[in-house]
């Protein structure tokens, strides 16, 4: 269960509504009580949930750094959902995106097709525990507890290989906030919150990230010191995870 409880690393800091949040606890709750009550299939059902959220937070953070990348990939999609998609402000709206085919928008950060078998193999094992088939899938703890495992080494491969969309997105946030005149929010703290954070659905993986990104490259900037400020509010607040390490 312990372990389990990793993928929270990689799941948003916090949301941009109350609602996103109840949807996520909701989905950890029933995972744990069917766990907790020997229930395992149901339980890997609840526990997938979270796995395909973590990935839609992953595609929207491309959608909103790359725009450009994210449309050229749905050649192939119907214009109504190339519309909803790129009209949305939700990532959930990803459910309606056949599961198998939504691990492709993963190409756009170097993904190979082995790598998205791999994702979508567990998409279809979780469609068999799903069916009335009259089969009862992960009979033990044990085998859960594998399954789970291979998620979360899912989770981190595609973590590694969107840092450089995190670290874009970082850049991005400290160069169009870097006037307080011109932003969403005067103070600090609120803009790193509203927009960087939520903006982006940041994991604290997300956030360590943006950590160690080397941000002398901005030291040249007009509005430097302003710039200062925002990545002064962010250490303050967030350092401790490195600490943590």
């Amino acid at each position: 269960m312990e372990e389990a409880q990793r993928i929270f690393d990689y799941l948003p800091a916090s949301y941009k509504n109350p609602t996103e949040k109840e949807y996520v606890d909701f989905l950890w709750d029933s995972f744990q009580s069917n766990y907790d009550t020997g229930k395992y299939s149901f339980a890997f059902l609840s526990y997938h949930m979270l796995f395909m959220c973590f990935v839609y937070f992953e595609i929207w953070q491309i959608k909103e750094n790359c725009p450009e990348d994210f449309k050229n990939a749905m050649i192939g999609f119907n214009k109504d959902i190339e519309k909803l998609l790129l009209e949305s402000q939700t990532p959930f709206v990803l459910w309606q995106v056949n599961e198998s085919s939504v691990f492709r928008f993963l190409k756009l950060i170097g993904m190979n097709n082995t790598e998205i078998g791999r994702f979508t193999k567990i998409v279809k094992e979780r469609n068999e525990a799903a069916h009335s088939n009259g089969n009862i899938f992960y009979r033990n703890k044990e085998n859960l507890d594998e399954k789970i495992d291979e998620m979360l080494k899912c989770v981190e491969c595609i973590q590694e290989k969107s840092n450089p969309i995190i670290e874009k997105a970082y850049f991005n946030f400290l160069i169009e906030s870097s006037d307080p005149e011109n932003r969403e929010f005067s103070d600090e703290e609120s803009q790193v919150k509203e927009v960087f954070i939520h903006g982006n659905y940041l994991s604290l993986e997300d956030i360590k990230t943006a950590l160690r990104w080397d941000h002398s490259v901005l030291n040249k900037e007009q509005n430097f010191l302003s710039i200062q400020l925002l990545i002064g509010t962010i250490i303050e607040k967030y350092q401790s995870l490195l600490e943590e390490d």
